[in-house]
């Protein structure tokens, strides 16, 4: 498998390090860089710029191909050079013919010095990191002048020894204290690992139809390059949402990856389900997203966890009574939290503040503004709760368990009550109860109540879902009626086609009775993938991929739509 540098990074699993070909942009030139993805700060992480070096210390254009184990970088007189990441903190670089410049643009404070006959050390306030460059074949040159306080910038050349006309070379990321290495593994052995490790995560990852397996061997990449390490504020090993810029987990993007492995590493599977609850206020609030350095606090995410759970439950024998004592009281204060904290008009029927808090951030529910009420998520509860009452159970708790029958009983009585109006669900202003203009998708996700809701409600919506002059296009469903006023091809939530809508969706499908319906759906979006790659989301019409194209929910949901309904 190649990849395209300008749409998915190299990177290795449990790993900060990332190579991408980036833009230019006002603070930085076009081409290929070594990154971090520390600090989810939304941006790129540029480390240190690439180039490829003649026998004259000149530059020369060079084309990139990338691989799961290394990038190769080919001049066209001959020259080439290759990239790996030996371990979680380092880059390995080996060139014939050639030389490597790496330019390190400075910020406050940033400087270089010498740390040991062949090693340069570059101290980088912007990174909160330290990177060690370290000649093991050929000449390390540094530039590096110093402006009162930093150096002004760092140019870092090696150059290939005289006799082999080869380079070799290391970076190393750490943040306190350096260890001098005394012997360093064979670059080809480090390939191999690579190359065995992600083979092995491919081998063992969901099948798909034949036809698919390119897309799957793609999908498979970027969900194992895209780990990190558990440090810092991770508790546990952490899948990204994306090494580009969405350097962080958001707590419900880790529900869709965690199901994605479930089958495979239900271990870690586990840890991508258990990290936010690692985090948990003691109110019951879990942060919005997290990362290696902080958590936001500022907005939350829908509570879909019950309904995770109980899906990863019917998957795997992994989850057995110390999993359900551990998430137990978690699950049970996020739970209580809704009912507790977002019911501002005291109707029982909990509310978002914010369209960020249902994951959907602009959808059309929240045109008239602020807080809403929508059918979502009393869904979600009903569910969780149900969920918490067979946990409840199995751990003996019986007058727990018939409390949590009782909530889940009640809040679907008031949730038919309150939203069924006029043969369709609508969302309204908390305590005004204005009904919300637009037509989002978001009124349907109800349906994965299945059963549970009336026979005439769940034909309503089966109706809606099926109608191809409203949401559903050649690829699947649109966020937004394509006959909405509101709708708009790039609108985020206002058209695009997301994974985690259509997961939740199919499922739902399935779950009210309509197979048919879920696998037509399943392979429309599947095909969309494979045309157009693992992107954050779709034009609904046209199926091309927009915004960050190489996420981990969208490669989970292709992975777990195209082996339960696609096949």
């Amino acid at each position: 498998m190649n990849f395209d540098l300008t749409i998915v990074p190299f990177s290795r699993r449990e790993s900060f390090l990332a190579v991408s070909i980036l833009p230019e942009a006002p603070d930085r030139r076009q081409g290929l860089y070594m990154r971090t993805v520390r600090g989810g700060d939304d941006k790129f992480g540029e480390a240190f710029r690439v180039e490829m070096l003649d026998n004259n210390g000149q530059s020369v254009p060079f084309q990139s191909i990338a691989t799961p184990e290394q990038i190769r970088l080919e001049a066209a007189n001959g020259q080439a050079a290759e990239i790996c990441i030996s371990d979680s903190r380092t880059f390995r670089v080996r060139t014939k013919g050639c030389g490597i410049r790496l330019t390190f643009r400075t910020a406050a404070y940033d400087y270089a010095f010498q740390a040991a006959p062949r090693s340069w050390e570059v101290n980088s306030f912007t990174h909160e990191c330290r990177f060690m460059l370290t000649a093991l074949v050929g000449e390390l040159r540094m530039e590096v002048p110093w402006d009162k306080i930093k150096s002004s910038y760092v140019i870092a050349d090696f150059l290939p020894d005289s006799e082999s006309g080869q380079a070799e070379f290391a970076v190393e990321e750490f943040r306190t204290v350096w260890v001098q290495r005394t012997e360093w593994e064979p670059f080809d052995d480090i390939v191999k690992q690579a190359r065995d490790e992600f083979s092995q995560w491919l081998n063992r990852s969901l099948t798909l139809p034949r036809q698919c397996e390119d897309s799957r061997e793609l999908a498979a990449y970027i969900t194992w390059s895209c780990l990190v390490p558990a440090e810092g504020c991770l508790t546990r090993p952490a899948m990204y949402m994306s090494k580009n810029w969405m350097t962080n987990i958001w707590s419900w993007d880790h529900c869709f990856n965690a199901m994605a492995l479930v089958r495979h590493d239900p271990k870690l599977a586990w840890d991508q389900f258990m990290i936010f609850f690692d985090r948990q206020d003691e109110s019951g609030l879990i942060p919005d997203f997290v990362n290696d350095k902080y958590e936001l606090w500022n907005c939350n995410k829908p509570p879909i966890h019950g309904w995770t759970l109980a899906w990863m439950m019917a998957r795997t024998d992994f989850i057995q009574l110390a999993q359900l004592i551990e998430v137990y009281e978690p699950l049970s204060k996020w739970t209580m939290w809704w009912f507790r904290y977002r019911d501002s008009d005291g109707d029982g029927i909990p509310q978002y503040n914010h369209g960020n808090d249902s994951g959907w951030d602009n959808s059309t529910a929240f045109n008239n503004g602020i807080p809403v009420e929508s059918p979502d998520l009393a869904a979600f509860l009903i569910i969780q709760a149900e969920v918490l009452a067979e946990i409840a159970g199995r751990l003996g708790l019986r007058d727990e368990a018939l409390e949590w029958r009782h909530l889940a009983e009640d809040t679907l009585e008031k949730m038919i009550s309150h939203f069924w109006q006029n043969g369709r669900f609508i969302a309204c202003r908390s305590g005004s109860h204005e009904v919300s203009e637009g037509d989002s998708l978001l009124l349907f996700v109800p349906i994965i109540l299945g059963q549970r809701l009336p026979k005439p409600i769940r034909a309503a919506l089966l109706q809606g879902l099926r109608d191809e002059n409203r949401f559903l296009t050649a690829n699947g469903w649109a966020t937004e009626s394509l006959s909405s006023p509101f709708y708009h091809s790039d609108g985020y939530w206002r058209g695009p086609i997301w994974a985690p809508s259509t997961m939740i969706l199919v499922e739902g499908a399935a779950a009210a009775g309509d197979r048919e319906l879920a696998e037509e759906v399943s392979r429309r979006f599947c095909a969309m993938l494979d045309r157009s790659g693992m992107a954050e989301n779709f034009d609904a019409v046209t199926g091309q991929g927009l915004r960050d194209r190489a996420f981990t929910w969208t490669s989970s949901v292709f992975l777990i739509l195209g082996h339960e309904y696609a096949t």
